[in-house]
């Protein structure tokens, strides 16, 4: 019988090369780890000699898989790009995923560097909270995220901060001395309204939380109808509806973090990861002692324990015509 090696092995074998183990090999394939396990066992039967051995809590390619996948690159490539001149497959694409907080002020510039750099890629986003934009990344359903540090205890790579910014409504008042100040806030777990507390308190400020909301839009509704103050992350002016206060005590800065699905295009993440940096150093952060502070001393490629440039594919471009799905809010947001 004429031995055959078809493509979707070619592509667990690659994956698994990429990750550096079955499980990540199989979130980012979208695949169960027991079908990866059976890719690998076919190519193996296939070529009669093992292609990937444990390697503690990892794998790696023995010196047979070695050189199975650099052939495994080129076929599937191959492969990838006929289907695309025959316009049968669409563009590659890269999904960014990010809480609500100054998405208008970050998502611009890194669509316009997406577009300048590769031009052939969808770039496409998902807005949530820290917890299921990590749950996301991990099952592979998302190639970026970024979050609130203090708000995981997922590893990744410092990105900057924001600062922390009391706003409410234009014709909002304060409440009399002997009664406490009305916060509205994200719901509980919220590291911003956790931080609003906290600054109150150790200021001998009473406050009490008179509405919160699941999301953002909730938050600056309630406080644009002035049910109370909030507390925002601001990398640009206020909201529309809502000024800044001068009246509170200074918040402390908040930091982001960026984490890359293992896998996911090197070049690519490095790019998200550098405007990201970049913008956030920007106008209103420049002039604080702190964004200059928390700027790591050298640059690290962006990842989660591995970095993109070990664990992407190589030189990875693609034809097609890049799309953008979702806008950025157009709204500064409260962190979470």
């Amino acid at each position: 019988m004429t031995k055959v090696l078809d493509i979707t092995p070619l592509r667990s074998l690659i994956a698994v090369a990429d990750a550096g183990g079955f499980h990540r090999a199989a979130a980012g394939l979208s695949l169960s780890q027991s079908a990866v396990s059976q890719h690998i066992r076919r190519l193996e039967r296939v070529l009669g000699r093992p292609l990937v051995e444990p390697d503690g809590r990892r794998a790696r390619l023995t010196p047979s898989g070695v050189a199975l996948l650099a052939e495994a690159r080129q076929i599937v490539a191959a492969h990838d790009e006929a289907l695309r001149r025959l316009a049968l497959v669409e563009a590659p694409e890269f999904v960014i995923g990010t809480t609500d907080h100054s998405a208008d002020h970050l998502l611009p510039p890194v669509i316009a560097a997406m577009e300048d750099s590769f031009p052939d890629l969808q770039v496409k986003f998902r807005f949530d909270r820290t917890t299921p934009l990590n749950d996301s990344l991990d099952r592979g359903s998302i190639d970026l995220a970024v979050f609130i540090t203090e708000a995981s205890s997922q590893p990744g790579q410092f990105v900057g901060a924001l600062p922390l910014i009391w706003c409410a409504a234009p014709g909002w008042t304060p409440p009399p001395a002997d009664e406490p100040w009305p916060l509205v806030a994200i719901e509980e777990p919220c590291a911003i309204r956790g931080r609003a507390l906290a600054v109150l308190a150790e200021h001998g400020i009473r406050a009490k939380v008179v509405g919160d909301a699941a999301y953002l839009a909730g938050v600056l509704n309630a406080a644009r109808a002035g049910l109370g103050v909030t507390l925002l992350a601001l990398a640009g002016p206020p909201p529309e509806g809502l000024i800044e206060r001068h009246d509170l005590p200074a918040a402390p800065p908040i930091s982001l973090t960026a984490r890359f699905r293992p896998g996911a295009d090197p070049e690519v993440a490095e790019t998200a990861f550098r405007v990201l940096r970049s913008t956030l150093a920007g106008p209103r952060a420049s002039g604080m002692p702190w964004a200059r502070d928390k700027t790591p001393a050298r640059d690290q490629m962006p990842g989660t324990g591995e970095t993109p440039a070990a664990s992407g594919p190589p030189g990875h471009r693609a034809s097609g015509r890049r799309r953008h799905h979702g806008s950025p809010p157009k709204a500064a947001g409260t962190l979470r």
